[in-house]
């Protein structure tokens, strides 16, 4: 591990230890990456650490909110945690999903994919989700448990928030070589000045969200 991920503020187990000493054991933290991008899939991510053990933390050191580490930050995290976890999963939903169903569905359609990845190998049936923030009312089966900044206050929320982002930011990749045009290795889809340039300059690709502004005003131009 780097060090600048040993001197970082890692997140915190203090919802995980709470909801321990009320019964649960078994915790699966959920988050997404690609919420607000103008291309690109929503990804989502669930994972299910090993809470029991004394030296988590110390493990996972540096592990927080994934959008502001560094990539090698994440990178580094990304392994060690799938290394440590009890399971975890990735689901994603397409741009062509984002504009059929809205961001919100398509969000959860990857949070569902990604939850069932996870327990298809698992040992264990989830006692509880940590989300951030959000609640998922089409799993009301499982109890839930919805933290502002989840990301930042629990490390299952920041474990899930990071190997989505590393997830997503790969696939970005891909798509750059596919539509170099755009510049996505560097953006990931956001719509930065650049992004907007290309946009304006090329119109979209198949990966853009055509529900999304300005990319709608970009196919009636």
């Amino acid at each position: 591990m780097s060090e600048n991920n040993k001197r970082a503020k890692t997140a915190s187990l203090y919802h995980e230890r709470h909801y321990i000493r009320c019964g649960c054991r078994n915790i699966v933290g959920i988050d997404e990456a690609g919420r607000g991008p103008l291309a690109g899939p929503v990804a989502a991510a669930a994972v299910a650490l090993p809470l029991e053990r004394p030296d988590l933390t110390r493990l996972l050191r540096g592990a927080r909110d994934s959008k502001i580490m560094s990539a090698p930050q994440r990178e580094s995290l990304d392994g060690a945690i799938k290394e440590l976890a009890r399971a975890w999963g990735i689901g994603s939903s397409s741009a062509e999903d984002i504009d059929r169903l809205g961001i919100v569905a398509a969000t959860k359609i990857a949070m569902q994919r990604a939850l069932e990845q996870a327990l298809a190998t698992a040992d264990f049936q989830p006692d509880c989700l940590f989300l951030d923030y959000m609640l998922w009312p089409e799993r009301r089966d499982i109890p839930q448990v919805s933290i502002v900044d989840g990301d930042k206050y629990s490390l299952s929320i920041a474990c899930a928030s990071i190997i989505a982002k590393v997830w997503r930011d790969a696939r970005m990749r891909e798509l750059d070589a596919r539509y170099p045009k755009y510049g996505f290795a560097r953006h990931k889809g956001y719509g930065t000045d650049a992004h907007r340039l290309a946009l304006g300059r090329y119109g979209p690709c198949p990966e853009h969200r055509r529900s999304f502004e300005p990319v709608r005003s970009a196919i009636a131009t």
